[in-house]
């Protein structure tokens, strides 16, 4: 596991799960760090993860690749890695898609807060009943451990944004409240962040060009 590196005071600043961290939505200067991925399983046995830097006025002025296995266990690692590629201190939170990604690689949620220290929302965009199933199916091996992170990651909350869409969100750090709001500024349309959009294009176009 990783060796946690937070400082004293990002300690103080993080507050428990969902304690709803203040985060001041009304500068334009704010900053959030969207991440998704891309992958091809027929294709290749690595998936692409794009980190985009934007601000509230929807400028963006950071970006960062990962690679995670598709079908793995590294997907927590990747993320933290590409967090740590940007090496700032100015980003206020992260908008992730998704913690099941890249074929069943589970992201552990609380251990991606407690690296980075920053108010975390994790999206997704459609209702489920649960994936233990395909777990199951799919990793006779090591399903338990994907089962358990999953469940760790505890359950989602729907969320309506001001273009009438639903999302279901799991948040860390941050309360459902203050998620909405996040989630509300920086989207323009539909029901996908803008950040979160970006980094899939640009995941999707790094996959196709790494395959060419």
């Amino acid at each position: 596991m990783f060796r946690r590196e937070l400082s004293w005071s990002q300690e103080r600043s993080t507050g428990r799960r969902g304690s709803g961290l203040r985060l001041r939505l009304d500068k334009p200067a704010i900053r959030v760090l969207g991440i998704a991925e891309s992958f091809d399983r027929s294709l290749d046995k690595s998936s692409v993860l794009a980190g985009v830097v934007m601000r509230g006025d929807f400028i963006v002025d950071g970006l960062a690749i990962a690679k995670c296995t598709v079908g793995g266990m590294d997907a927590t690692e990747s993320i933290v890695s590409l967090y740590r590629k940007l090496g700032r201190t100015d980003i206020n939170a992260i908008l992730l898609s998704g913690c099941v990604i890249s074929w069943y690689n589970v992201v552990d949620l609380a251990t991606v807060y407690e690296e980075t220290g920053l108010p975390l929302v994790c999206i997704t965009y459609e209702e489920s009943d649960g994936i233990r199933e395909y777990f199951v199916k799919n990793f006779p091996e090591d399903w338990q451990a994907r089962v358990e992170v999953y469940e760790r990651n505890g359950g989602r909350n729907a969320v309506r944004l001001w273009t009438g869409y639903e999302v279901f969100v799991r948040c860390l750090g941050i309360d459902l409240e203050t998620s909405r709001r996040l989630l509300n500024k920086f989207t323009l349309h539909g029901r996908v962040p803008e950040p979160v959009r970006l980094s899939k294009l640009i995941a999707r176009q790094v996959m196709r060009f790494a395959l060419t």
